[in-house]
């Protein structure tokens, strides 16, 4: 048994179920990027690189190719330029990357916020949003004190905030997935079942 398939059957999931998902979703993607977009603390990192694995694919971060290729942190980059110039950046590495694939692209919480990033995302790639509610993004982002956007005099506050304004944007996304206080296994065969049913629609568009 695979390393992949005994771990999702310990996280309650059918080892033959997992299979065929891997193998539907595999079909679906082709050779387009999957792209975690969610909130901060929703786990996009976590599951993504996970999925990534069980469906043999390439895992990237945004966040990190940002810092790999301008040799600063997300948080050096927010104060010394500001959040524009921040975004424009994140814009145009995005990009790049969403010209390969396929593989699994785990962005930043506002990326998906862009006009532009959504755009390319929504129309070359397939978007997974990574839902969570207010109180477990909070216990997640609230032991790290690391999130630009947080630096404020209620950060629980802030993220309440952007919870209200990113979601009915993330809503857009292909597909939605709950993040939850659970193994992450279990959440990431889940975003695979997700993605696989959308074979069966793909079939039938293909029928004559």
């Amino acid at each position: 048994m695979s390393r992949k398939t005994g771990d999702a059957k310990v996280a309650g999931v059918q080892a033959s179920t997992l299979e065929q998902d891997i193998v539907d979703a595999r079909r679906v993607l082709g050779q387009r990027n999957l792209v975690f977009v969610g909130l901060m603390g929703a786990g996009k990192s976590a599951i993504g690189r996970l999925v990534s694995q069980m469906l043999e694919i390439p895992f990237v971060d945004s966040d990190h190719e940002i810092e790999r290729v301008s040799r600063m942190t997300i948080a050096e980059l927010f104060e010394a330029y500001g959040e524009p110039e921040f975004r424009a950046l994140e814009t145009r590495v995005i990009t790049r990357l969403m010209k390969t694939g396929p593989r699994v692209l785990s962005t930043g919480g506002g990326a998906f916020m862009n006009e532009a990033t959504r755009s390319r995302v929504l129309k070359s790639g397939l978007s997974v949003w990574l839902k969570a509610d207010l109180d477990i993004l909070w216990a997640r982002v609230s032991k790290r004190d690391t999130r630009p956007l947080l630096k404020t005099a209620n950060p629980k506050q802030t993220l309440s905030d952007l919870l209200d304004q990113r979601y009915p944007v993330y809503a857009l996304s292909d597909i939605t997935v709950q993040s939850r206080d659970d193994v992450k296994e279990t959440i990431a065969a889940e975003a695979i079942a997700a993605i696989a049913r959308l074979a069966g629609d793909q079939d039938e568009m293909q029928k004559p």
